[in-house]
């Protein structure tokens, strides 16, 4: 038995389970970066430099205090490196992207200290999941504190732009230090939830030595 899509084609084996055919599976973000074109690229440096350049549209303390918690909430599931529960906070399709020049640039023609979409990031996880990512065995122990929380309106319905100030205590094999900064979320509302579709995080010494940050920012 067949059910076909304009994606996707569904195909029941005779045991009954579904199988997935190749057109579906190349659709799936955590195994293919099918949405990672130019215009994301585009549209990516064009949201974060609107809150470089723009003042804070949205004056409602309600409106800012709902992106204010989901901030924090994202800083308490990595220090408590709940990775599921933070993956979970991302859309499907989504970026993570740690510049490494201060104005934040083109991740397509500059070096970044990170730059993941969600196959990366899963990447990531798993790999510090496994026990085997030297540089986090054992893992580091974290506080962060965010900060001076600012809610900008998007071009785009159905998504805001946040700006917020970081700091970042990490004590790690007998050494501990700070990591500051500011980062941009871009929140898209799915389903009635809000969740994360781009973070740039803006490390205050993004184009010093800060060794090895193995930790996700």
């Amino acid at each position: 038995m067949e059910a076909s899509d304009e994606d996707a084609t569904e195909t029941y084996h005779s045991s009954g389970a579904l199988e997935m055919s190749t057109a579906a599976l190349s659709r799936d973000p955590a195994r293919y970066s099918y949405y990672v074109d130019d215009a994301a690229y585009r549209q990516l440096i064009a949201d974060f430099q609107r809150i470089r350049t723009e003042e804070p549209t949205v004056e409602d303390p309600a409106e800012r205090d709902v992106f204010r918690r989901l901030i924090e909430r994202e800083a308490r599931l990595l220090d408590g490196l709940d990775f599921a529960a933070w993956m979970a906070s991302y859309t499907d399709e989504c970026f993570y992207w740690v510049p490494s020049t201060p104005n934040g640039g083109d991740p397509r023609r500059e070096i970044a200290v990170m730059f993941d979409d969600r196959r990366r990031l899963g990447d990531r996880v798993y790999r510090l999941s496994t026990g085997f990512a030297w540089s986090q065995a054992p893992s580091s122990r974290t506080v962060r504190m965010v900060s001076n929380v600012e809610v900008f309106d998007c071009p785009t319905p159905g998504q805001k732009l946040v700006r917020s100030n970081f700091l970042i205590n990490e004590f790690w094999d007998d050494e501990t230090r700070t990591l500051a900064g500011w980062a941009g979320h871009r929140f898209r509302n799915v389903d009635g939830d809000w969740k994360i579709s781009a973070k740039q995080v803006n490390l205050l010494q993004c184009d010093q030595c800060i060794r090895n940050p193995s930790i996700i920012l």
